[in-house]
């Protein structure tokens, strides 16, 4: 690649990097850019839809903007929430307070501020868990559904820009965590595990999604990473995209009566 190509190409990169934040949790910016095969073998909303009934107390811990919690159409005086990033807890304020939704920003999910046996349900999608603090907050019989993000997830992306970055949270694989609600006294109702394709078919994109999700790329930036993205970009340009794996496990847990 000559050096004028490579020079346009940092630019635009590092435009990507200077424009990389996020309200809520949206990816609409890179849309149509990357692809990130989300045809998991369960469906997280309807599965807590088998559960959920509208007088039920039901706490979404780590909403995130609320989009998803919002989405459920629970009633408002019946539903709670927590949020703990600084930018999201600002949305959720501005967003689930006047809906009646009881939002209190939380960021230990071993210290959450409610009451033991207070919810019927808590979900968590993506975010921090605690099966000590769920097993207290749940009522007897209560029901805890979470999707999470596997230990596996991007490692094949994080390898080909920062080879020496070790997994951020090696234990967050389904057979650890199954036994921590085990043993804690959940009868586990449901656990799967998925591992499926994620592709970028720009560098661009790639940029800005590493710069967001700094916990898995902790400590990139395209003037660190420019010769492994040039790498990137020429497989791009062989292949059509960039492809890496991104890993999903599901528990549903019930605490006993």
């Amino acid at each position: 690649m000559n050096i004028d190509r490579a020079n346009a190409l940092r630019k635009t990169w590092e435009e990507e990097e200077k424009i990389a934040h996020i309200h809520g949790w949206d990816f609409s910016h890179i849309h149509g850019r990357y692809n990130e095969e989300d045809d998991l073998p369960w469906d997280y909303k309807q599965i807590i839809e088998q559960y959920l009934k509208p007088d039920m107390k039901l706490l979404d811990y780590d909403t995130g903007g609320g989009e998803f919690l919002r989405s459920l159409g629970h009633p408002c005086e019946n539903t709670a929430a927590t949020e703990g990033f600084p930018p999201n807890v600002e949305l959720c304020k501005e967003v689930l307070t006047p809906l009646g939704i009881d939002f209190r920003p939380c960021d230990d999910a071993s210290k959450i501020p409610f009451a033991d046996g207070a919810f019927d349900i808590m979900i968590n999608r993506h975010g921090s868990f605690d099966p000590v603090e769920v097993h207290r907050l749940l009522k007897p019989g209560g029901i805890f559904i979470t999707q999470q993000v596997g230990s596996r997830n991007d490692r094949e992306l994080v390898k080909m820009v920062l080879p020496e970055v070790p997994m951020p949270f090696p234990d967050l694989e389904l057979s650890i965590q199954r036994k921590k609600f085990e043993d804690v006294g959940f009868e586990i109702l449901r656990a799967e595990e998925a591992l499926k394709p994620i592709r970028f078919y720009d560098i661009g994109a790639f940029v800005w999604f590493a710069r967001i999700i700094e916990w898995e790329f902790p400590g990139f930036s395209v003037d660190q990473c420019f010769d492994k993205l040039l790498e990137m970009q020429e497989m791009i340009e062989e292949k059509g995209a960039v492809e890496g794996t991104i890993h999903r496990y599901l528990i549903v847990a019930r605490k006993a009566k």
